[in-house]
This record gives C-alpha cells, sequence and structure tokens, in this order.
C-alpha cells in the first residue's frame, strides 16, 4: 500500500487525551496487561527459534565430528575461511530474502497466519540439516540453513510487527523487547546444550555425529509448539480494522486490554486506527484506483508501490533512513561476529582447548540473557534514545580496550594469560552493553515508525537491512580475525561510536505514542492540503473528532491551520531580522 503522512496535528488531540487515561510505563504496566504479556510471549518463541539458531551453530563449527564431516568448509587453515564464512553467513542470506516475502504475506493473510507459515519453513529447513548425515554431506547442512534462514528471517520480522500492534502504547516497547530477550534465552540455552553435548563420543576425534546433530535438531521441539499454538492466537486488531473486519477488532482490541468494547480508551483506540485506515484506503483509491480492492494480487503488487512510496517524501524517507541505518550500526557492532564464532574468538584470545572456549562462550549466553532483562522493564519509562546512545559507548569503548589488548600480546598469551582473560571480560561486558540496549531497542524502533498500510513492508525493509548487514558480518569475520586481528575490534568500535552519534542527532524518541501517532513526531512536510482535509472529513465521519472535542479538544485541521500560521509569522519576523 502506499505511504502517506497525516498532519502532525492529527493525533495531538488524541494522543493528550490517551496520556490521561492510561496508567504509567514499568513493570506495572505489564501486570496490568497480563493477557497481551503472555500473548506476547508465546510469540516470542519465534525469536527463541531466531536466537537458538545463532547460537548453535558458533559451537558446532569447533566440534570436531563437524569438522570432518564438513571437511573445507570447516577447518583453521586461512585459505578456508571465507567457506567457512559462508557455511556460517548463508542462514543470513536466506534470511534477508525471507524478510522481503514476509511483508506480503503479513499483509495478505495477517501477521498470524504469517508465523505460521514463517514457522513451517523453518521446521523444513531443520529437517533437511537433520538428515545431512546421508551421502548430501556438507550440501544438506547448506541447503538446510538457507531454507531455515527463510524461517528465521520472516519471524524477526513479523513476531515484532504483532507484538507492536496488540500492545497499547505504554507497554509496546517492553513487548517488543521480549522478542530480543526471547532471542538471548535462545543463545543462552543453545551455547550450554553445546557445551553438553559435545562430549559425546568423547571431544576429540572419537566424537560421534550425534553431537552436533543432537543440539540442530533439538529446535524442533519449540518450533512445533509456535506452529500449533499460534492458531489459537488473536488476530492482530490493526490488521482487522483494515480488512474490513471491524466488529472483531473491536471485540478482539477489549479482550486485549481486558476493558468493556465501550470503554473510552478502547473506542479512542479502535478508532484512531480506523481512521488511519481509512485515510490509507482513501489515498488508494485516489491515486491507484484500479488496486483499491484488498485482494491478494492487488496486495502482492502494492507492495512494490508502497517500498517505492517510502523513498518519495522528506517524512517517510525519515523512517526509511532510521530504520535502515539503525539496523546496519546494530549489525556492525559486532555482535553476531561475537556470536557466531565466540569459540573461535577465545580461542584467538589465548583460551586453550575446545571446552574452555565453549565455557566462555556458555558466559556470553548468560550475560546477555540478565542484562536484557531490565528494558523490558523499563525501556517504556526511560526511552529508547539514552539507552541507544549510552549501549553504544560502551560497546565502543569495550572493542577499543579489546584492540588495544590484542595489539600489545598477540602471540604471547600463552606467557601473558592475565591480559588474555581481560580481553574476554571485555567480551563479556560488550554483550552487556548490547543486550540491554541495541538488542531490543533497534526492533523497537523498527517496529513502531511506520504508518499502519506501509508497516509490513517498511519493517521488511528495515529488517532486510539486518540481515543483508548481518550476512556481510558473518562472511568477513573469519578473514577479519584470522587477517587483521586487532583490527577487526578497532573497526568494530569505530563505527559503534558512528551509531551512537546518529542515535543522538537523527532519531527522534518514540516512547508512548500510539503506532498512529508516529506522524506527529516525524512531521508530514510537503503533504498537500487536501490530505489533512481528508483526515479531518474522516475523524468526523467515524465519530473521533465528536469523541475528542467532547473533552474540550482542538480540532485537528484547526490546529494544523494555527500552527501553520505561527510557523508563517516566525519565518516572516525572521526574514524581516535579516
Amino acid at each position: 500500500m502506499v505511504a502517506t503522512n497525516a498532519a502532525p496535528g492529527i493525533y495531538d488531540a488524541a494522543l493528550q487525551r490517551r496520556q490521561a487515561l492510561m496508567g504509567a510505563s514499568g513493570p506495572k504496566a505489564l501486570l496490568k496487561n497480563s493477557r497481551v504479556f503472555m500473548i506476547a510471549m508465546f510469540a516470542c518463541i519465534g525469536g527463541l527459534l531466531y536466537g537458538y539458531n545463532q547460537g548453535v551453530f558458533s559451537g558446532v563449527l569447533t566440534m570436531p565430528a563437524f569438522k570432518a564431516h564438513m571437511g573445507s568448509y570447516d577447518n583453521d587453515r586461512k585459505e578456508d575461511q571465507s567457506k567457512k564464512g559462508w557455511l556460517t553467513s548463508i542462514l543470513e542470506l536466506g534470511a534477508w530474502l525471507g524478510t522481503l516475502l514476509s511483508g506480503f504475506v503479513a499483509e495478505a493473510l495477517s501477521r498470524k497466519y504469517g508465523i505460521l507459515i514463517a514457522t513451517a519453513v523453518f521446521i523444513v529447513g531443520v529437517v533437511i540439516q537433520t538428515t545431512a548425515i546421508s551421502d548430501a554431506g556438507h550440501n544438506a547442512i547448506l541447503a538446510g540453513r538457507f531454507i531455515t534462514g527463510m524461517g528465521v528471517g520472516s519471524l524477526s520480522m513479523i513476531v515484532p510487527m504483532y507484538n507492536a500492534e496488540v500492545a497499547p502504547p505504554e507497554v509496546r516497547g517492553s513487548l517488543i523487547a521480549l522478542q530480543q530477550l526471547a532471542i538471548c534465552f535462545g543463545i543462552m540455552i543453545s551455547f550450554w546444550i553445546n557445551y553438553g553435548t559435545h562430549y559425546i563420543g568423547g571431544t576429540g576425534e572419537g566424537q560421534t555425529d550425534a553431537a552436533w546433530l543432537l543440539p540442530i535438531s533439538l529446535q524442533l521441539a519449540p518450533a512445533v509448539v509456535l506452529f500449533a499454538g499460534i492458531l489459537f492466537m488473536p488476530f492482530s486488531p490493526r490488521w482487522l480494522v483494515h480488512h474490513d473486519r471491524e466488529s472483531e477488532a473491536r471485540a478482539v482490541l477489549a479482550k486485549l486490554r481486558d476493558l468493556p468494547q465501550d470503554h473510552e480508551l478502547v473506542e479512542l483506540e479502535f478508532l484512531e486506527i480506523k481512521a488511519q485506515s481509512e485515510f490509507e484506503k482513501r489515498t488508494i483509491a485516489e491515486h491507484w484506483p484500479h488496486l483499491r480492492a484488498l485482494t491478494a494480487w492487488n496486495t502482492f503488487k502494492l507492495q512494490f508501490v508502497a517500498i517505492g512510496s517510502l523513498f518519495r517524501t522528506k517524512a517517510m524517507f525519515k523512517r526509511v533512513t532510521v530504520a535502515t541505518v539503525t539496523m546496519f550500526f546494530q549489525q556492525w557492532t559486532g555482535i553476531n561476529a561475537v556470536l557466531y564464532y565466540a569459540p573461535t574468538i577465545f580461542a584467538s584470545l589465548g583460551l586453550s582447548g575446545n571446552t574452555i572456549s565453549l565455557l566462555a562462550t556458555g558466559v556470553v549466553g548468560i550475560v546477555m540473557f540478565l542484562a536484557t532483562i531490565p528494558s523490558v522493564l523499563y525501556i517504556d519509562r526511560v526511552g529508547r534514545k539514552p539507552v541507544l546512545a549510552i549501549g553504544a559507548i560502551g560497546m565502543a569503548t569495550c572493542h577499543i580496550i579489546i584492540a588495544v589488548i590484542v595489539a600489545k600480546n598477540d602471540g604471547r598469551w600463552e606467557t601473558h594469560n592475565a591480559a588474555g582473560w581481560a580481553a574476554v571480560v571485555m567480551v563479556w561486558l560488550f554483550v552487556v552493553h548490547f543486550g540491554y540496549s541495541w538488542g531490543p531497542c533497534a526492533w523497537i524502533i523498527v517496529a513502531e515508525i511506520w504508518p499502519l498500510s506501509n508497516r509490513p513492508y517498511g519493517i521488511a525493509l528495515g529488517a532486510s537491512s539486518n540481515w543483508m548487514n548481518n550476512f556481510i558480518v558473518g562472511q568477513v569475520t573469519p578473514d577479519m580475525i584470522a587477517g587483521i586481528t586487532y583490527g577487526t575490534y578497532l573497526i568494530f568500535g569505530l563505527l559503534t561510536f558512528g551509531g551512537a552519534g546518529f542515535v543522538w542527532f537523527f532519531v527522534p524518541e518514540t516512547k508512548r505514542l500510539t503506532l498512529e501517532e508516529m506522524d506527529v513526531i516525524f512531521g508530514s512536510e510537503g503533504t498537500a492540503q487536501a490530505d489533512f482535509e481528508r483526515m479531518e472529513e474522516i475523524n468526523r465521519e467515524i465519530g473521533l473528532h465528536t469523541l475528542l472535542h467532547s473533552h474540550g479538544s482542538t480540532s485537528p485541521l484547526e490546529k494544523e491551520k494555527r500552527d501553520s500560521h505561527v510557523e508563517t509569522e516566525v519565518l516572516k519576523e525572521k526574514e524581516e531580522g535579516n
């Protein structure tokens, strides 16, 4: 569908009234919205699958039985590091494709069924990997990881969207952050499962294939639970409204909020959703009347119109920049270099023995999981910008310290044991900073900044940026560690400092705003007066104007005209002063 910009005044009155009705953010708000919290936790099994799949392969790569099975795709020779990178990063390439396809699926079939399909694809990919012991060998692993990646990529895009659309504003950030908490939990358990299974058959040449087949196979269990359970979860009320299922949407919204259908807060949120949906539909009808019917084929064609329209206005392009560049910096913090190659990195820092490096990797999973919990509880109170900025500075500092330690002690770890452990501690501290900041907050930003009709495609664009940069990092990291050693951490550190600057100067604060109210902070420069009048007409038709007016709120169009007049007068005064 088409990108549009509602007037900044459209939701001002609704925002003021909503904030007067809703409670404070934080842990108490999660308890108050316990039904939504439980639904979001279940949907986040998709995040658990994502995290488990990320973490499990780092340990598998170091297992002697897997190295023997994969041949040149997994060994320590410098000339084969690119193959090792390809083996790891092919999952990210599949995930990138999955995110691009999932926007259409989520819009045409619903967020709920999109999760169902993505889970089915994930299961197929895992089954292919678990049959790799046959003659297919490394080709089965490569194909299975690519298909699994398509499922993981789709889940990484649709689950945050689903959680964002079922959540009330006061806990929306926390519920989207649950996705990252689930990812971290998946990473943590995968690291420790690897630590346990690498003893099957011994830790040397006698190790059996079960040592790596078992951890890969175990991810089928939560996938099957998600596949079966998502059928019992509600549809997104915003998707229902957009597809003319209003009575069902109102009932779902009231049940999610645990309020009567005629409660003012339910009515206000429902009318805001309906106003935005009607605005998008009428804009489409005006510009592309042949695509106005919500058929699957029209939705497929409209996704190209929607993605193209994201680049046409200044306000919408700002959203594109925030989403894609935020995900660029998230990946170039080097977090997935650590997660994919943690045992290899720890071995390069002087930890001798596969068992010790796997043990240190297990600590990574624990500290990341624990560090993510505060974000789930307090992100809607503290806000996104300060958390992202502080986290980036902390991560960048850790990288620089590691670079200095490696530069001074590389090749002398046996006689400088303390330096090696100091670098390991810095890696753990780096993971802590990522856990509370860029892990959850980057996905929150990408999930919540888009207008209703562009949301599937906007999130897909942001997620595709994440996965493409994830793919590049996974591909180049083995060569970087082998070739430029401490320069690897220096590059990640400088880029992460750049991420802190980008967030502070270019990313607006979005806490406690409804998804429809994002237009207020992103602006709508250059929007035609006809758009303002169209939204005002819709607000009057559906009763939103009457509801707000009954509480003494100013008409959005009148406010917009008044604000525009004030801005014009200020500009005139400045020109006269010059």
